[in-house]
């Protein structure tokens, strides 16, 4: 399958911060960019979210619980169950860095995008990835701090921080939606590179930290490749349980697909601003295996995706949907119109993840 474009972007990042790291007061101007970029991200997925949308969405509460308890209980405990790797497989860093990974919320965009390839319930993969973000934006720097501890970099002035830079832009934004949601809708095109420039931002100047202080020689091929692998086993045993588990929790088709895709993925967009908060100089080895994994399920989740909207029991279901289930349909089929541009969007430039507040 081929690899997304903005994948390639960001590994150019990457090359760039190796190759010219900012140092001293070019440091500090990257720093100071990259959270003032990340913090109109967030206003602009206030002014995106629909409050109705959000209110609309608690009918589902149940679904929401349950995608909830796959990011922040299922994940976290798969990620200490790989304590054990150390150090054969993981250095301790990676593991720190894999630990975080299963801490980080749920993404939006490509959980609607690929909700909608997939035909499934799109309201609910909509308002499952927004309240994802929402709750951990503070969930995940206080699991980060109980299981990371000081190796994490936790303290009451990193909640703070993560706070100011990520829920407050939210919550201004959907103050102001009313008066600029309009123009943020018509315009989403282009506020959409906000969305790339920002995380590349962020990229760059983690990366250039971490060339800064010299940790690169603490990771090599194998570990890269042993870190793939268990990245790959993670992605594979999440979407199983959250496929199946579902299904024993006796959720209809539609809003097993939402949670399915929005239960086993994790929100670079979230997950960056987070890292360079609680870890410093050294968040550049704490997000390599978040942006490992964010390539990783993008490439497995579209070939799911495009499975499921040919799955022959889609239309099975929908025969014998009751009237509650055969509203759901609906209400997806609607709701897919709405966004069907935006989740294209999505697909092709990665989910970084409106996972925030949006995302």
């Amino acid at each position: 399958m081929p690899i997304d474009p903005y994948i390639l972007l960001l590994l150019g990042t990457v090359g760039l911060a190796a190759l010219l790291p900012a140092r001293g007061d070019a440091a500090d101007v990257a720093s100071g960019a990259s959270t003032a970029a990340i913090a109109f991200l967030f206003f602009l997925y206030g002014a995106r979210l629909s409050t109705r949308e959000a209110v609309d969405g608690l009918r589902h509460w149940r679904l929401h619980v349950t995608v909830l308890a796959f990011t922040f209980v299922i994940f976290p405990l798969l990620g200490m169950a790989t304590r054990g790797l150390v150090p054969v497989i993981l250095t301790d860093p990676l593991h720190q860095g894999l630990l975080f990974l299963t801490l980080v919320p749920s993404t939006v965009q490509s959980s609607i995008a690929f909700t909608s390839i997939a035909r499934g319930n799109v309201p609910a993969a909509i308002c499952a990835g927004s309240f994802s973000s929402l709750v951990g934006i503070v969930v995940t720097p206080l699991l980060a701090a109980a299981l990371l501890g000081s190796s994490g970099g936790f303290s009451a002035d990193s909640l703070v921080e993560i706070v100011l830079q990520l829920l407050v832009p939210f919550v201004a934004g959907q103050v102001l939606r009313r008066w600029i949601g309009g123009f943020v809708t018509r315009h989403k095109k282009v506020l959409g590179y906000v969305d790339r420039g920002s995380i590349l931002l962020v990229v760059y100047t983690a990366f250039s930290e971490g060339m800064v202080q010299g940790i690169w020689h603490q990771v090599s091929p194998a570990r890269l490749a042993g870190l793939l692998a268990v990245e790959a086993v993670l992605l594979a045993v999440m979407l199983t349980l959250t496929w199946y588990g579902s299904k024993a929790l006796r959720f209809d088709r539609a809003d097993r697909i939402a949670i399915q895709f929005a239960g086993s993925k994790k929100s670079l967009a979230s997950g960056l601003p987070m890292a360079s908060v609680l870890f410093g100089a050294h968040a550049s080895l704490a997000v390599l295996p978040l942006m490992l994994f964010h390539q990783m399920q993008l490439m497995v989740c579209a070939v799911i995706a495009k499975r499921r909207s040919h799955d022959p029991e889609a239309e099975s279901e929908r025969d014998t949907a009751s009237g509650t289930g055969a509203e759901k349909d609906s209400e997806a089929e609607t709701a897919t119109g709405t966004v069907a541009a935006g989740a294209t969007d999505a697909v092709s430039r990665s989910a970084a993840d409106r996972q925030a507040p949006s995302r």
